[in-house]
């Protein structure tokens, strides 16, 4: 018994089981934090001791092994714009004897700077001594991590801001115009499509307005020019209009101003009138002094309803330049009755033009002296499928709005080389032809390659030009363009002449073959002697410069003799004939054997 306890029983200083397991966790728990490379410190509050691991050694970097270390040591290696930070944090643990939580920068002997991290708890020892116990690691890898990350947030959200302000800057240039910086169209039929939404208007009106000479300051004083004026007209229409307005250019010269909740239309014209009387003050360029003006059209509305105003204001527009523009038009329903009507004869017209209802008829002109037939006229008229025969004064304003005058011309054109063909193969003598040319057909670039292709023989066809295409006119081109249409002999003849300004240097320049004194001129003639004079002196001019006179208009036989006597060089009008179509115009005709004596007889029993 007593050897079997002797056999049993553990040396003297071999561990206990316990024990044994004790040390293997403490072994663990070291190798653990050498592994993560936190140090280990303990500061005792009643002695001021500190314990340093030899983790805390090496994190400070301070060469040591030593247990113990001085309170120096750390608030030292601490640094100097932590260090006060750091102690108040550790002061203030001890107060309250709670936990400790602290970063801070710490100035190694190398003079790298790294950055901690510290915690601690506070507890009671066996002995009853209060103490804090805790840990510290080195935490400079996420600090400058955060640091970057922090930087690139600051970054990407400098970029963000940048993109919002970009694509503000942008949205702003999309919805704004450039060199006045108003709204523009875009913005303008935003403003227009959210105001039936809003139940706060009571009134809308909707203002077109459009620069008056605006073209005339381009091409006489330059862009710059132009530029200064629209800046100036922006600034002016900004000043006149309530706070609670818009306006926004929508073209070149043109701009459409909201107004909103105003007291009525009395308050409307006051508006509009304000308006006139600002934009025709003078607006000074450099050392010139440039005019403007403007034609506004009016809609409005006693309610909400947007939809139509912009359209109605724009016809309004329309009638106030059609009517001799710097002036202000309401919209009517009348007037869109008369402009729907208006364009419903263009479509007409159009279509006319494709069906060949656009025909010559023929008015004679007869020599003034002999009475002799010596060309004709020819002047458009309409055989309108539903109204019958249109004369021009429907047709051929509503032909130069709608750009269709060119097209007339040449159906004109077209028809009377057909007509004169035909009384040519029946062996009749056809003297010349006058068709009318308009600005828009004579500035036609292809016009020369058109009528080349005509192959019209010389002598035999005239244009007449209305007087103001050539009135004061220096535009080289043009002149060398008619002296152009001359060499193809093709006459030049100037229409209405004295209806309008013309000058005896835009006569000089043109030189045309003759010209015919405007019906106006002729029509007091035989009762006045002021117009005799002045139609003698067109006579006299003309014979000066080798232009043979034609006057029309004439209706009595007094009108004949006494131009006749004044020297015109042949006579037109109601007294020999009226406009007629080619199959009755071919009675004027003769057999070419005997043309003179026969067409005398056809026509010689009116004008005697």
């Amino acid at each position: 018994m007593e050897a079997s306890k002797a056999e049993t029983a553990l040396p003297e200083n071999r561990p206990t089981r316990s024990e044994q397991e004790f040390q293997d966790l403490l072994r663990r728990l070291e190798l653990a934090l050498d592994a993560s490379r936190i140090g280990v410190w303990e500061h005792s509050i009643a002695t001021s001791e500190i314990l340093w691991d030899a983790q805390m050694h090496r994190l400070y970097e301070t060469g040591e092994t030593c247990r113990e270390v001085p309170a120096w040591l750390w608030s030292n290696a601490i640094h100097p714009d932590d260090r006060e930070q750091a102690e108040y944090d550790f002061d203030q643990a001890i107060a309250t004897r709670g936990a400790y939580n602290s970063q801070f920068r710490i100035v190694l002997p190398s003079g790298e700077i790294r950055h901690l991290r510290s915690r601690a708890h506070f507890y009671v020892d066996a002995e009853g001594l209060p103490s804090f116990i805790g840990a510290e690691w080195d935490v400079t890898a996420d600090v400058l991590l955060n640091a970057e990350l922090a930087g690139q947030k600051m970054v990407a959200e400098a970029r963000a801001l940048a993109l919002e302000e970009s694509n503000a800057r942008i949205e702003h240039v999309a919805d704004h115009d450039y060199l006045t910086g108003l709204p523009n169209r875009r913005l303008l039929d935003k403003r227009l499509a959210e105001l039936p939404a809003d139940r706060s208007i009571t009134t809308l009106g909707v203002l077109h307005l459009d620069l008056d000479q605006f073209k005339q300051i381009n091409d006489s004083h330059g862009h710059a020019a132009g530029d200064a004026v629209l800046r100036a007209a922006a600034l002016r229409i900004t000043a006149a209009i309530p706070a609670n307005g818009m306006v926004a250019r929508v073209g070149g010269d043109e701009f459409v101003i909201v107004l909103v909740n105003f007291s009525d239309l009395a308050e409307l014209k006051l508006i509009t009138d304000d308006l006139q009387r600002r934009l025709r003050k003078k607006i000074r360029f450099g050392q010139e002094m440039l005019q403007s003006g403007a034609s506004i059209g009016v809609s409005w509305s006693g309610d909400r309803r947007a939809r139509n105003l912009l359209a109605e204001s724009d016809l309004a527009l329309y009638q106030a330049k059609k009517l001799g523009r710097n002036r202000v038009e309401f919209f009517t329903r009348q007037l869109q009755e008369d402009l729907r009507a208006k364009r419903r004869l263009a479509e007409e017209l159009k279509l006319g033009l494709e069906r060949g209802e656009i025909v010559p008829y023929y008015q004679v002109q007869l020599d003034a002296r002999t009475r002799e037939v010596i060309g004709f006229e020819a002047l458009a008229r309409w055989k309108h499928p539903e109204k019958g025969v249109l004369a021009p004064g429907i047709f051929l304003k509503i032909a130069d709005e709608h750009g269709l005058a060119a097209e007339i011309d040449a159906a004109i054109l077209k028809n009377v080389l057909e007509d004169r063909l035909f009384w040519l193969l029946q062996g009749f003598a056809v003297p010349r032809i006058a068709v009318n040319i308009s600005a828009s057909r004579l500035a036609d670039p292809t016009l020369l390659g058109k009528l080349r292709k005509l192959d019209i023989p010389p002598d035999v066809i005239v244009f007449e030009l209305v007087e103001t295409i050539f009135l004061d006119d220096s535009d080289e081109k043009l002149l060398d363009h008619i002296g152009d249409i001359k060499q193809m002999g093709i006459d030049i003849e100037i229409d209405d002449f004295g209806s309008g300004h013309a000058s005896l240097i835009g006569l000089v320049k043109l030189r045309p073959k003759r010209l015919k004194i405007d019906r106006q001129l002729i029509a007091e003639v035989v009762s006045s002697a002021e117009q005799r004079r002045v139609v003698g002196s067109i006579v006299e001019i003309a014979k000066a410069l080798d232009v043979e006179v034609i006057a029309e208009g004439i209706e009595t036989e007094a009108h004949a003799v006494v131009l006749a006597q004044l020297g015109c060089d042949g006579l037109q009008g109601y007294a020999f004939g009226y406009p007629a179509p080619a199959a009755e115009t071919a009675r004027l005709f003769s057999p070419m054997a005997n043309g003179i004596e026969k067409r005398k007889a056809a026509v010689g029993g009116t004008a005697r």
